[in-house]
């Protein structure tokens, strides 16, 4: 059996959207997932499951999350190795050694269309900086990510993808597991 974190994107922000993560423990492994356990409460499931079609875990998900509380929520699903090779490959950090609070990674669903991402560096977001690395966006912003121009909603309206994003110290948590 595989283990695979699952990125579940806006909930539980600002009193919108939420979801109990003991709930959502159990109703997720009504769905055949296993070991299934959360970090904090921006929506990190980590679980366990026979089935290795991610695609198809994160359908199940979002379908068991709109069945159980009746709203929609993009799910991105992807295994311990995909997370290693995100977290060993931020340019930020291997060319730069840049301060990791200042790093995110945004998830995409798949990896990104090179002529579509062409949109994305035609963004004038200056001091932040991004790199589009197959299914992740690294991400450093000087000044804080809420000053970044190159949010969800845009990066998905130009990567026509879902996309999720977590701070590296997420990232790095999430490997523990």
């Amino acid at each position: 059996m595989e283990t695979y974190i699952a990125l579940l994107r806006g909930i539980n922000v600002s009193g919108k959207r939420i979801i109990k993560m003991e709930d959502l423990r159990k109703h997720l492994t009504t769905i055949n997932l296993t070991d299934v356990k959360t970090y904090i409460q921006s929506g990190n499931v980590i679980f366990k499951s026979q089935n290795t079609d991610q695609i198809e875990l994160a359908k199940l998900i979002t379908v068991k999350i709109e069945k159980e509380y009746g709203f929609n929520v993009p799910v991105i699903v992807l295994n311990q190795q995909e997370l290693k090779y995100i977290s060993e490959n931020n340019q930020f950090i291997i060319e730069r050694n840049e301060d990791i609070t200042k790093l995110a990674v945004t998830f995409l669903s798949e990896e990104a269309d090179a002529e579509k991402s062409k949109a994305l560096y035609n963004l004038n977001d200056q001091p932040n900086e991004f790199i589009v690395k197959g299914k992740a966006i690294y991400l450093y912003c000087p000044n804080g990510f809420s000053n970044s121009k190159l949010t969800i909603n845009f990066i998905e309206s130009k990567l026509k993808l879902t996309a999720s994003s977590r701070n590296w110290n997420t990232v790095l948590k999430l490997l523990d597991f």
